[in-house]
């Protein structure tokens, strides 16, 4: 097996994980008790703490594909042990994503993690290892929107609820954009083994600045606002309603006092 000739220290989950793990934990029961003076704060730790995690899965879920896909390097890179500090650039990694939800409250995981492709034979190798990454979102945004779509709410504190789906709101932006087939993003790395050498070469100068393009883009309101459109509809179909979102964001973003109506709702 592919996984035999990784160390067991290089799939050793990182203290740095597990201590991000605890923020989260913390922090979402600061945000489910109402301990915190102020429930803005508790719930901006906890969405930025529980985005990071997702973040941490997303590019595991890339090498940990990469892994079986016959790249054996990506454990002694140490992008098995979770550790976000073991990523080729932290600052697309995890610092400029943070930005983002704090601007504009839209979810964009940055590349991560360095796949030597050559070590992978099989079209179809490299376009799951690309897919891993979203269909975890996709699966993160599920687990948030459980209690919603599943009937569950009963007995949820209004601010925990509120911060929920503001993690799937994000979550589900995460998903749908890193799947568009823009160079830089996942969804060209799943349509890019299957393009013409040709057409591989001409596109690759403008990978790096993919997901800069991507987020500059939606800054335009009618852009912005079909998106938003999309991902309001998805989120009903998993029973998350607009107001709910609206109110996971006001609270996170709690420095603006704009969450005056969703204390009271």
């Amino acid at each position: 097996m592919t996984t035999a000739t990784t160390r067991n220290s290089d799939r050793r989950i990182s203290p740095v994980f597990v201590g991000i793990l605890a923020v989260t934990a913390v922090t979402g029961w600061a945000t489910w008790t109402g301990f915190a003076e102020q429930p803005g704060v508790a719930v901006f730790l906890f969405v930025t703490a529980a985005w990071i995690v997702s973040l941490c899965l997303h590019e595991y879920a890339h090498a940990r594909t990469a892994l079986h896909g016959g790249d054996i390097t990506v454990g002694a890179k140490g992008y098995l042990t979770l550790n976000p500090l073991k990523y080729t650039h932290a600052l697309l990694s995890i610092v400029l994503p943070v930005i983002f939800v704090i601007m504009g409250g839209i979810g964009l995981p940055g590349g991560a993690v360095f796949i030597e492709r050559n070590r992978i034979h099989g079209r179809w190798k490299h376009s799951l290892i690309s897919a891993a990454g979203p269909l975890t979102n996709v699966l993160f945004a599920a687990v948030c929107a459980a209690p919603f779509w599943l009937g569950a709410l009963d007995g949820v504190p209004t601010e925990f609820r509120f911060a929920l789906a503001f993690l799937a709101l994000l979550q589900a932006t995460a998903a749908i954009l890193n799947s568009l087939p823009v160079p830089g993003l996942d969804g060209y790395g799943v349509i890019e083994p299957w393009l013409s050498y040709r057409i591989k070469r001409q596109v690759e100068p403008f990978a790096p600045f993919g997901l800069l393009f991507v987020f500059a883009v939606l800054w335009i309101p009618s852009v912005n606002g079909a998106f938003f459109d999309v991902i309001d509809t998805v989120l009903r179909g998993l029973g998350i309603a607009e107001v709910e979102t609206y109110c996971g964001q006001a609270l996170y973003r709690f420095w603006q006092g704009t969450n005056e109506f969703c204390s009271v709702t």
